[in-house]
């Protein structure tokens, strides 16, 4: 069930109203449901329940403090893919042992601070990172755990921007080279070889792509133990896709169905060629954990009616929300306050100097000027993707917990902006 909602007319988050929001935070604002936060991580929780298996929450989809605080709080690891996200997952009171650390070009510096606290693993994707991770840890009398992040060549049929498993991606180790990289890392000697993953892409909407990629990892595991190389756990990375309300668009698969299919070929293997033999299962989900929780509240600044074209002008832009931009993606556009007035097809826009600030395109809409509109599903690369792009500050960012909401993250200023700067004498 969606935490947002029209009562009286007006779209609430929980128990409180958009407008009432805007009123007192200005706009643009993300606005996030702790309902809905908590109500995905559980899904993912109740379906791992009983068995050995850890949800390690993406970070790159939503960083904000409190989130990382309340997944935490609810057992999450989490999958980072910088430095910076270990230290927020530190400041929210995250378990540095609960933390998979992935990413295509970690720096000496990156994998030292991660060494240092004895995170639970790193995804290795390159010989030359193996071999640079080898040396740190020697240097610092430490072994570091590893998997390789195994590329299975496996077609996500998403958006090729976020489409990672394939051979042109520069993601992973390719699947004909993993056993032999296996070789190499199981003979380094401040390397421990924990385990294997994979991520094929993300905004899935169907699993067989991902089941199709779990039996490649199910015939490399059985190609490894083989050779005396025993894998202590399987991570199936993330990429559940959510439903954007796109018309005609399949609707993603539940995270229940897909877990249990995943669980169901583990079990059926185990139980053929691996019995005896624990295997931790581990899930990297981030836009399924977060991207329906939040909306971006933007108000209408001007309507242009041209030749060819009507505009939606508001205050929100290509800085605030990248993703129709970057992706074309489709994001669900509505009013906040229910109205009986003619509708008019617009492009919305917002008011940074480039043709390719568009938030949606030929949306039929009946506003005005001052009115507000929220776009849906943007609790995902929304503000993690934010820019200062003609020096705007990033969006403030609210958290509504029934009747009460609470400021996460306060608006930028412009002086904020330029304060790391400085003038030549």
């Amino acid at each position: 069930m969606s935490q947002f909602s029209y009562q009286d007319g007006v779209l609430h988050a929980e128990g409180v109203s958009l407008a009432a929001i805007a009123a007192e935070h200005g706009t643009p604002t993300y606005v996030y449901s702790k309902a809905a936060l908590l109500g995905n991580f559980a899904s993912y929780a109740d379906a791992c329940r009983g068995r050995d298996a850890l949800v390690c929450y993406a970070m790159k989809a939503n960083s904000n403090l409190a989130i990382l605080d309340l997944l935490a709080r609810q057992g999450a690891g989490f999958d980072i893919v910088s430095g910076g996200e270990l230290q927020r997952v530190l400041a929210a009171g995250g378990d540095p042992r609960k933390v998979i650390f992935s990413g295509v070009g970690k720096s000496v510096d990156e994998m030292r601070l991660a060494l240092s606290h004895d995170i639970l693993c790193f995804n290795v994707e390159s010989i030359p990172e193996l071999h640079r991770l080898n040396d740190v840890a020697g240097a610092m009398g430490k072994t570091a755990r590893i998997s390789l992040r195994v590329n299975p060549n496996v077609d996500p049929k998403t958006h090729p921007y976020i489409a990672t498993g394939l051979k042109a991606s520069k993601f992973g180790v390719a699947f004909d080279d993993a056993l032999d990289t296996y070789r190499a890392a199981a003979a380094l000697p401040h390397i421990d070889v924990a385990g294997i993953d994979c991520h094929i892409g993300s905004q899935l909407l169907d699993d067989q792509p991902l089941l199709e990629a779990l039996d490649r990892l199910i015939e490399l595991i059985d190609r490894l133990g083989d050779e005396g190389i025993t894998l202590h756990h399987l991570d199936m990375g993330g990429g559940i896709g959510i439903d954007y309300r796109e018309a005609g668009e399949a609707a993603p698969v539940p995270v229940g169905d897909y877990l249990g299919r995943v669980f169901a070929r583990i079990d059926a293997w185990r139980a053929e060629r691996y019995a005896g033999r624990p295997i931790k299962v581990i899930f990297e989900p981030g836009r399924s954990i977060v991207g329906d929780t939040g909306v971006l509240l933007t108000r209408v600044e001007f309507i242009k009616h041209g030749e060819e074209k009507n505009f939606c002008i508001v205050d929100a832009a290509m800085n605030d929300m990248a993703r129709p931009a970057l992706y074309q993606a489709w994001m669900d556009m509505q009013p906040v306050a229910q109205t009986a007035a003619e509708s008019k097809t617009y492009d919305i826009v917002g008011p940074i100097c480039e043709s390719g600030d568009w938030l949606a395109r030929d949306r039929d809409l009946a506003v005005e000027a001052g009115d507000l509109l929220v776009m849906h599903s943007a609790g995902a690369y929304g503000m993690t993707m934010a820019s200062n792009y003609n020096t705007r500050g990033r969006a403030a960012e609210i958290i509504v917990d029934g009747a009460t909401t609470h400021v996460i993250r306060r608006r930028e200023t412009p002086a904020e902006l330029y304060a790391l700067e400085s003038l030549i004498n």
